[in-house]
């Protein structure tokens, strides 16, 4: 199936670009690709480069391979797999290895890294079993420096060293402070480590073991060649700091800066704060397109301070955009021109103007009403990325309906569930309630969770998903589906590949309802993340309608809205629509409703705010920014993009 990525418009030209010149501002040779599986095989293919090259100049001798494991490798070792068992590479005369380990841990545990190197990698390959070197979790604490001792041996000098990095800028478990003379050793996890790591063992820090065994920073630089890799907007920054910042022990994956051999791959979006992207005008020749114009202006104001319409011929000279101004005209036409693009994607009427003159508005003024599908891939996305918008749809008298694309009943907590269940007993409907604690006592850290309990927990979500829209006037029976995507059914944190039972499904609403307009996630952090592959599943089935000549496809269009964290960049945004101060409150209100995800988050990552909270702050701070570049002034917005 296919991989989504953002349209392009403009850029660097890199065509006929020296390659110093296009790596100028970085400290690691960095390759940015398309999408994390572009990537993956393009790493794939050169550890079987290297494979090959070491049997021809080394014949009979062991190539040592280390890897990491996580989600950052999961294509890659797919990719590998599948190229073992096509024959075109073998690893029986390779020596793996893997380069952490919880501790202490059984390697039959499913969160075990061996564990999981083995079901991803080892045990679908022909390496030989001797041949594979996996810190032991199981080592008696009183051994456990003489173990490091001789593990660091075993890993000293590797002939590629292939490596996932945190969002901490972390290598194995080199957390933050790791010393550049670091070697194999256990490791304390902090609390912020094991917070992050708890997913794997059931959401709860305290079943999270607090230490590890790890490589260290000077044994993994003692490797002849080192690959780095990392994906989606969430690591951006790190990859920056790793990129173009300067060596810190607070960014452990800097240390590669030191190494003579080392090449990084990132993905469009893990490297969309790097110099070439961010600023292209900075690297080379462009090409500007209205678009890309707009990006260039929007940053310069933010360089400089000033809204739009006070931008000097000397701003732009001043910060390398002469080469806008060359192909443009004067700085005053582009300064007026980018102004009024920008204030045209401002609009109160999401679904079209009714008998308005619509050359300028982002949405056409008919049909109307309209017809809009929005997929929420969990059962709160819809109101918590784009509730104001959604309740303004629905005000405005357009035929709106939501898709929840999975059930999200994992991340309901057990205790929501028996309260639940308690309130159900003192209702007199019914006492379950010691049968489900029993359900809840049953579960194994790690593993599935019971089916049983796992229904409890979607009926909790579809009927505050129902609450929300009946909370602003929305048929709770007629407009809100529940779509259930197997993909998401694996009883656990990670997931099932999507196939084309996940497409079909999303297919025969698209059919039922033809909308014309759609709404739909446009995160993009995890790519094998709940958002992105409901994005995806709903792009595939978009695609197959449009293959099979489907007619109303043609007045169908596709826009992406963001979630609590991130937000759409000023200068790509097609659509934004102001919210009022009430507007902000009810959908505020609309998010309340989703009672289990509120004040107990499960999967917080860093942010331990409430998700209304992070919206809001979201919102306002786009409208903050709209206003700065000398727009009206709103209380808050919400932005998006078009696909087609």
């Amino acid at each position: 199936m296919k991989h989504f990525s953002l349209p392009k418009d403009g850029g660097l030209i890199e065509e006929g670009l020296p390659k110093d010149i296009l790596h100028g501002q970085e400290h690691i040779y960095t390759e940015i690709c398309e999408n994390p599986f572009i990537a993956s095989r393009l790493v794939c293919e050169e550890i079987i480069a290297q494979i090959k090259a070491f049997e021809v100049s080394k014949p009979g001798k062991l190539f040592k391979l280390g890897l990491s494991t996580g989600s950052t490798p999961v294509s890659l070792y797919k990719d590998l797999r599948k190229a073992c068992a096509e024959g075109r590479i073998s690893f029986r005369n390779v020596r793996i290895s893997s380069i952490d380990e919880y501790y202490p841990l059984s390697q039959d545990a499913h969160q075990s890294r061996n564990y999981i190197l083995h079901s991803e990698l080892i045990d679908h390959i022909d390496v030989r079993p001797e041949n594979v070197v996996l810190p032991d979790g199981t080592v008696p604490l009183s051994g456990i420096s003489e173990y490091c001792t001789t593990l660091e041996e075993q890993l000293h000098n590797l002939d590629l060293l292939v490596i996932g990095v945190g969002e901490g800028g972390q290598v194995g478990f080199n957390e933050n402070g790791s010393s550049r003379q670091s070697r194999c050793r256990l490791v304390h996890l902090p609390y912020k480590s094991r917070k992050r790591q708890a997913n794997y063992f059931g959401g709860n820090v305290a079943d999270t073991p607090s230490q590890a065994i790890t490589m260290g920073i000077a044994t993994m630089l003692s490797a002849s060649k080192v690959i780095l890799m990392a994906w989606g907007e969430d690591k951006s920054d790190v990859v920056k700091r790793v990129v173009e910042g300067s060596i810190s022990p607070d960014c452990p994956a800097s240390f590669f800066q030191l190494h003579d051999n080392c090449k990084f791959y990132v993905d469009e979006n893990s490297g969309c704060q790097l110099t070439r992207i961010v600023a292209p005008w900075c690297i080379g020749p462009c090409e500007w397109t209205p678009k890309f114009r707009r990006k260039a202006v929007v940053w310069l104001c933010q360089r400089v301070g000033k809204p739009i319409l006070k931008l000097s011929y000397q701003d732009y000279l001043q910060n390398s955009l002469s080469g806008l101004i060359e192909a443009c005209g004067s700085y005053d036409k582009i300064n007026i021109e980018v102004f009024n693009d920008l204030q045209h994607t401002i609009t109160g009427w999401p679904g079209g103007k009714p008998n308005a003159d619509d050359s300028t508005r982002p949405v056409p003024s008919s049909p109307n009403p309209k017809t809009v599908l929005i997929f929420s891939p969990h059962p709160d996305d819809d109101v918590i990325s784009m509730g104001g918008t959604f309740i303004r749809l629905a005000h405005q008298g357009h035929n709106v309906h939501v898709a929840y694309q999975t059930s999200g009943n994992v991340a309901v907590h057990d205790d929501v569930v028996l309260q639940h269940m308690d309130a159900a007993r003192e209702l007199g409907f019914g006492d379950r309630f010691d049968e489900v604690k029993a359900l809840v006592a049953s579960k194994v850290p790690g593993e599935a969770e019971p089916r049983e309990l796992l229904n409890i927990k979607a009926a909790i979500r579809r009927s505050e998903a129902k609450g929300a829209c009946r909370s602003f006037g929305l048929d709770d029976i007629n407009n809100v589906h529940f779509l259930n995507l197997p993909f998401y059914e694996s009883g656990g944190i990670k997931k099932l590949p999507r196939s084309q039972a996940d497409v079909d499904i999303i297919k025969d609403l698209l059919c039922k309802l033809k909308p014309q307009m759609v709404f739909m996630a446009g995160d993009l952090a995890d790519p094998h993340g709940t958002h992105r592959v409901c994005t995806e599943c709903a792009l595939e089935a978009l695609d197959q309608l449009r293959e099979q000549g489907v007619e109303w496809i043609k007045d169908c269009h596709v826009w992406l809205y963001r979630g609590a964290w991130m937000e759409w960049d000023l200068g790509s945004v097609d659509m934004a629509v102001p919210l009022s101060p009430d507007e902000v409150v009810e959908k505020r209100h609309a998010i309340y409703r989703h009672l289990s995800q509120k004040d107990i988050v499960p999967f917080p990552g860093e942010d331990s705010r409430e998700f209304w909270q992070r919206a809001e702050e979201r919102t306002e701070n786009t409208a903050r920014q709209y206003d700065l570049l000398g727009m009206a002034e709103y209380q808050a917005m919400e932005v998006f993009l078009k696909l087609w």
